[in-house]
């Protein structure tokens, strides 16, 4: 049984670790998720400002075919003026338009040297410009993906015209085929300057009319919408950032948006330093612009969303659903990228922690269970043990007593059967009944002593006694044993020694007890030797420590800590037929604990045995002793 409820325990046990491991992974990707869906909020957010400017200028399905650079101009203006109309608050989502910088028209289709044109939303006109420094490498790689709409189209792509692993899909018959019906769709995004620019074809040119049929082989042009960086920078991304990762005007991340590619750039950070380094195993990192478009340009609206559910790290770098492709001119560009990290430490800190107090509690509740079933085992096997010991003491008992009670019968029948003839003979049988009766009252006097001082009801009275007094009353006691056994007694008991604290009945039996078992276990050398010195215990108190010492066969060391037990008896005393009960070491220690004492033995097996009584010794300031309570008493025990 005991062996299945260990069994059982493992079993528990593995399966708590493995139940709080599936439930750390479940909140792991709780976690990720709720994680993720803000951030995801913040990137449709963040498109709407993008796309605001986009959709104002509506670049429909035909890719311009029908509008004139007039049409983009009167588009942008009434944009503008919206955006910037009374009433409207300037941190309204979607209108802010000094996100907007510049709108250009690069003119890349029929001349030879292309034109850059400025829509001027002031003053309502289109004016030639200049190209400006800063887009000059932008206008070059537009001008070279200008060949036809299908080219245009993956200008993102760093490939460029003829890249063999985007291969130019076979032309269908539509013009538009590759554009959807919305604003949105064919916009690119260069996120150096940065800048929106979308292809477009149309019959209409500034200052000129021209009713040739286009197809989507024909060369296209360009428009350019600048984007203001400072504005992105200064109020847009603190703004968002405040609404959604912040509470009480204070964010609750470290947050950055940067750009990754062979250089990192950080556009914006929460907090001075952060985001030069993204450490994936710490930060939760979202591309933006999301990945690439797998298609070949057919449809650039189309949304790509992670297939499989976050699981373990995987939330902590993904991709936004695709927006703008970004225009890479190099391999060595990267996109834009959100970074977050928690300022108290790992986002995941607070799940670790509680799975870890989970494994502390059901551990510690396996712990203690296997330590109730050890300790249920252990106390069987001292139960079973104390029931030997008692069946082992009643035996003992049973023939101590038989053995004075048998001589009381016999010498009861002798005198019942007139056997003894005259006053001698009646005289030494009635000696022989009242020895017999004794030592039966001796010993059902030691078995009541026994079971006063294991209840702790005993009744002692404390004094000042002298160690003379002490010794000399037990040799007293056991003279007749001493002498009928033949034994040599050396006594060795300065007269200068310190009196000692305790009753001297129950000292006095403590110390027969004693000489009692070492006349018991001596054999060939019949000596014994009682004395007693003046010394100090550990703690520097003085004490006076009276000791016997006898030539016996002496005690195992294995058995040195259980001689003290009520009822234990030595196989060999038991084997050697020694008469005993087990009780006299156990009343004497207890009687010396009493008294603030203890009781100690040192023996060799084949040498003999030094029982030691260590007693308190009375000091200058000795009044009148107490007797120790009850719970002190058992304390002792």
């Amino acid at each position: 049984m005991l062996s299945g409820i260990g069994i059982l325990l493992v079993i528990l046990g593995t399966l708590q670790y493995q139940w709080s491991t599936q439930i750390k992974k479940v909140s792991e990707v709780r976690v990720g998720a709720d994680l993720e869906s803000a951030m995801i909020k913040w990137h449709l957010d963040f498109y709407g400002e993008f796309s605001n400017a986009c959709v104002a200028l509506q670049i429909g399905p035909d890719s311009g075919e029908r509008d004139s650079w007039e049409d983009y101009l009167h588009r942008y203006t009434q944009w503008s003026r919206s955006a910037n109309s009374k009433g409207t608050s300037p941190d309204r989502l979607y209108t802010n338009r000094d996100l907007v910088e510049e709108i250009y028209i690069w003119e890349t289709s029929r001349r030879a040297v292309p034109k850059l044109l400025r829509l001027d939303a002031d003053r309502e006109r289109i004016e030639t410009s200049d190209i400006p420094l800063e887009l000059h490498p932008l206008l070059a790689h537009l001008q070279n993906n200008s060949a036809n709409l299908h080219i245009a189209l993956r200008a993102w792509d760093a490939g460029g015209p003829g890249n063999e692993a985007h291969p130019t899909p076979q032309e269908p018959s539509s013009t538009s085929y590759s554009l959807r019906s919305n604003a949105e769709t064919g916009w690119q995004f260069d996120e150096r300057i940065p800048a929106l620019v979308h292809p477009i074809f149309h019959y209409t040119h500034h200052g000129a009319v021209d009713t040739k049929a286009l197809s989507s082989s024909d060369p296209v042009d360009w428009v350019v919408v600048v984007l203001s960086q400072e504005t992105i920078q200064k109020r847009i991304l603190p703004g968002l950032m405040q609404r959604y990762f912040g509470r009480n005007r204070t964010l609750e991340y470290k947050l950055a948006v940067i750009a990754e590619g062979k250089a990192l750039r950080v556009l914006y950070s929460s907090d001075p330093g952060f985001g030069t380094q993204v450490d994936t195993s710490s930060d939760v990192v979202m591309n933006i612009f999301g990945p690439p478009p797998e298609s070949t340009g057919i449809d650039l609206s189309h949304i790509h969303q992670n297939a499989t559910a976050i699981s373990g790290e995987d939330w902590h770098r993904f991709s936004s659903p695709v927006w703008f492709p970004v225009i890479q001119k190099t391999s060595t560009d990267g996109p834009w990228a959100l970074v977050l990290r928690n300022r108290h430490g790992r986002f995941d800190a607070a799940v670790i922690r509680v799975w870890r107090s989970n494994l502390l509690t059901g551990g510690v509740l396996l712990l203690l269970l296997a330590a109730s079933m050890v300790l249920v085992v252990v106390a069987s096997q001292h139960a079973q043990k104390l029931a030997n010991l008692q069946m082992d003491f009643v035996a003992s008992v049973s023939h101590e007593l038989r053995t004075p009670l048998a001589v009381i019968l016999s010498a009861g029948e002798n005198v019942r059967d007139g056997l003894p003839d005259g006053r001698k003979e009646f005289m030494e049988q009635g000696s022989v009944i009242t020895d017999q009766a004794n030592q039966l009252m001796e010993l059902v006097d030691q078995v009541l002593r026994f079971a006063a001082t294991a209840k702790g009801v005993g009744r002692h009275r404390l004094s000042s006694i002298q160690v003379s007094v002490l010794v000399e009353s037990a040799l007293r006691n056991t003279t007749d044993l001493l002498q009928r056994g033949g034994f040599q007694v050396d006594k060795r008991v300065p007269a200068d020694l310190p009196e000692v604290v305790g009753d001297l009945s129950g000292l006095v039996q403590s110390l027969q007890n004693l000489i009692i078992n070492a006349v018991k276990y001596s054999d060939r050398d019949r000596w014994i030797c009682i004395s007693a010195e003046r010394v100090s215990d550990p703690k520097g108190r003085r004490e006076v420590r009276i000791s016997v010492a006898d030539h016996g066969p002496g005690i195992a060391s294995s058995e040195l800590t259980q001689i003290f037990e009520p009822f234990y008896r030595s196989p060999n005393a038991t084997a050697a037929q020694v008469h005993g009960t087990g009780l006299g070491l156990a009343i004497a220690k207890r009687h010396a604990e009493a008294f603030g004492g203890r009781l100690s033995v040192v023996s060799k097996v084949g040498t003999g045995s030094v029982f030691t009584l260590h007693l308190p010794a009375v000091d200058e300031n000795y009044h009148s002793p107490q007797l120790p309570s009850e719970a002190s008493m058992r304390s002792h025990q």
